[in-house]
């Protein structure tokens, strides 16, 4: 199964499908998932353990920085396997963390967003800006002190 292409549209509701894939070239995709009806539930210890778990086990792509945020949370991300899409990534991980937890409360939103670094795009920088969100948001006055944040893969740069 190839990759879906990516078709811009501006003011979209829904992010475009699939991820331009280079060969040869980083291919890095911060990935932003939503909680249903933004309920407040994925900031907190059981949940983090899960998804780490969830995501080291979930190796058609690999999470190597992420955050979460009460009601979202934050990854960057890269393929293994070219020919497993994103979405099915998504879906995949998904249904393994709700084994996980069996929790009939916490559920995600269908879908998710996704936007993949182009080459002139700094890692970093985006990093940082992902970080500024629990201060940006009054739940932490300093970065170093939100707990719900790590790495899971450590994927060269």
């Amino acid at each position: 199964m190839s990759p879906e292409p990516v078709i811009e549209s501006v003011g979209r509701r829904n992010p475009a499908r699939g991820v331009h894939l280079h060969l040869g070239q980083p291919n890095w995709v911060l990935l932003t998932i939503t909680t249903e009806d933004r309920s407040p539930w994925l900031a907190n210890a059981q949940v983090q353990r899960l998804l780490h778990e969830t995501w080291t086990e979930a190796q058609a792509w690999l999470v190597s920085d992420y955050l979460l945020m009460p009601d979202h949370l934050h990854c960057f991300c890269a393929p293994t396997e070219v020919n497993f899409t994103l979405e099915a990534w998504i879906t995949y991980w998904k249904r393994l963390f709700r084994r996980r937890h069996g929790r009939p409360d916490w559920r995600f939103q269908s879908r998710g967003w996704h936007h993949r670094l182009r080459s002139d795009e700094s890692y970093d920088q985006k990093w940082l800006y992902v970080q500024e969100n629990p201060v940006r948001r009054s739940l932490v006055t300093r970065i170093e002190d939100w707990p719900f944040k790590g790495k899971v893969h450590e994927i060269r740069r």
